[in-house]
């Protein structure tokens, strides 16, 4: 690894750990949170509910302040915000300055998330990112898995408010680091066109264009467009119509020109209300008694969505590129994610109460028997890269997405009898389905997106992946509320079967993934010009 490139991944690895390590911490800490502060239960769910609509609705402009101003300095932003919002929560006098700097840190989470993957992007070649990502996945394994423990163990010995501090050392390093590593420019060499041609040809000598352009998939015998580069190649010494191909690039990164209306900021407006009346909305229907305000919230959801979707297609310069949505195995990607994490997090969601409220384990006894979902999350991360490259990100997905399935059909099955080993066996089978799934649809799309556009990319990901487990936890509360005498227990109850469904919806999501691995794009990249020398561009 390059000494540019190292302190890139600490700050993804750090940053994506310290904001899945702090969800997982809290709800340990909320007990003792409304008993020192006196607040009611509603009040106690915003620190949650807050946190997640302001990082929800800000994820997509977070990475589209990235690809204009860099991802290095939105994340140094979001890690150094992040960090002064928790040390502000653990000095909060009161419930309503908790809630309102929960939101704040959500606005920083929102910056500090997309620019993880962003980051990563523009350091790392495209076929080279299957490895940093799955680094990446395996820290937030093992941040949520030591989550609770750790919560635990603080708040017991020094209160809930020392659970805000733990990470504040931790942001407030790697904030200063991104402040000060240089921000590598975009190589030529490096930005490879997402070319549906070359997976078709395997044979065919690799398009080195700098678009992704999606005209330039459906016609392979047209010259590359180089409008949509994020730094033109070095102009080579040509005359002619041959030389004047290479001159019709920009010379900034798009979105970098134009103001303020090449960050779309009514786009930014309208989604933003959209994802944060959604998520609103999900959690509320997961309230006991909240179903008519999240019935409502939902229908506000679809009005303003439908009014951002008219705008994108009116606005010069919309918040989500067109190329980026036409791409199919972008657009798959998402899916997948989309329903491995609600299947995931729906089923956890049932099984605690069933482990807890059924078969009267404590905390740490529940946490026990679904261990192995976080041993296989953490040790089956590395796998992941070699087995995309062996056996391409379709088949490995939809290994994943079987795997996945299988898990949520297994615990669905349980009964008041079920024992440690049962469940072991369920959880392990979620482990290894959703980090095989997490992986390779991470790289896929993070891969497939165009460099310009990584930050979006990011924040779709990053939406989708807070999406995903409130759409999980609603429907397995509405679906537990049907079956009240026996809905706690898997093999009497609605929910786990529904959300078997959800999760077999990863498998046709999966098929739409690329076939084949990028394995020509391996290969070692030329050594750069000499200063001086004549820049040598291949299209």
């Amino acid at each position: 690894m390059s000494a540019r490139r190292a302190p890139v991944l600490a700050c993804s690895v750090v940053g994506a750990a310290v904001v899945a390590l702090d969800g997982t911490v809290l709800t340990v800490a909320q007990p003792a949170l409304q008993r020192d502060l006196h607040a009611d239960i509603g009040q106690v769910q915003w620190t949650s509910t807050g946190y997640l609509v302001a990082v929800a609705s800000l994820l997509v402009f977070a990475g589209r302040l990235g690809d204009r101003y860099g991802h290095r300095r939105v994340f140094a932003l979001g890690a150094l915000g992040f960090a002064a919002a928790s040390t502000g929560i653990a000095l909060a006098p009161g419930i309503g300055t908790v809630i309102a700097l929960r939101v704040l840190q959500g606005v920083c989470g929102a910056l500090l998330q997309p620019a993880t993957l962003g980051m990563l992007r523009t350091a790392y070649p495209p076929d080279r990112l299957g490895t940093p990502i799955a680094v990446r996945t395996a820290a937030i394994g093992l941040a949520a898995a030591a989550g609770p423990l750790i919560g635990g163990a603080l708040v017991s010995a020094y209160g809930w408010r020392s659970v805000f501090l733990l990470g504040v050392p931790p942001t407030l390093a790697i904030g200063l680091l991104a402040l000060v590593t240089r921000e590598r420019p975009t190589e030529p060499n490096r930005s490879y066109a997402a070319n549906s041609s070359d997976e078709q040809n395997p044979s065919r000598e690799p398009s080195r264009s700098y678009a992704a352009n999606p005209s330039d998939e459906q016609n392979p015998s047209r010259e590359p467009s180089r409008s949509y580069a994020t730094n033109p190649p070095p102009e080579p010494s040509r005359s002619g119509a041959e030389g004047a191909r290479y001159r019709t690039a920009p010379a900034a990164r798009p979105g970098v020109a134009g103001g303020l209306s090449a960050l779309d900021p009514v786009g930014a407006l309208l989604l933003a209300v959209t994802l944060g009346l959604l998520v609103h909305g999900l959690v509320e229907a997961a309230r006991p008694g909240g179903a008519p305000t999240g019935l409502l919230a939902a229908a506000g959801a679809v009005a303003t969505g439908i009014v951002f979707a008219r705008h994108q297609r009116r606005a010069a310069h919309p918040l989500l590129p067109p190329e980026l949505l036409r791409s199919v195995p972008v657009v798959a990607g998402l899916a997948v994610l989309l329903a491995a994490s609600a299947a995931l997090f729906g089923s956890l969601f049932v099984a605690t109460y069933f482990l807890q409220d059924v078969q009267g384990l404590d905390p740490l006894g529940c946490a026990l028997r679904v261990l192995p979902l976080a041993v296989l999350m953490v040790l089956g991360a590395p796998l992941c890269p070699p087995l995309q490259r062996r056996f391409g990100p379709r088949r490995t997905a939809t290994a994943g997405a079987v795997l996945l399935t299988l898990g949520v059909l297994l615990l669905a099955r349980l009964d008041t009898t079920a024992g440690a080993a049962a469940v072991g066996v369920s959880a392990a089978l979620l482990g290894a389905g959703f980090v095989t799934l997490m992986v390779t649809a991470t790289s896929v799309v993070v891969h497939r997106a165009p460099e310009a556009h990584a930050g979006v990319a990011g924040g779709l990901q990053q939406t989708v992946m807070n999406i995903g487990p409130a759409l999980g936890v609603a429907t397995a509360t509405l679906l537990l509320a049907l079956v009240p005498d026996g809905g706690f227990v898997p093999s009497r109850g609605a929910a786990l079967p529904a959300l078997v469904l959800i999760a077999a919806l990863a498998v046709p999501a999966a098929l739409a993934l690329p076939r084949a691995a990028d394995r020509r794009r391996t290969r070692p990249e030329p050594p750069s010009p000499r200063a001086g020398g004549r820049a040598c561009v291949r299209s």
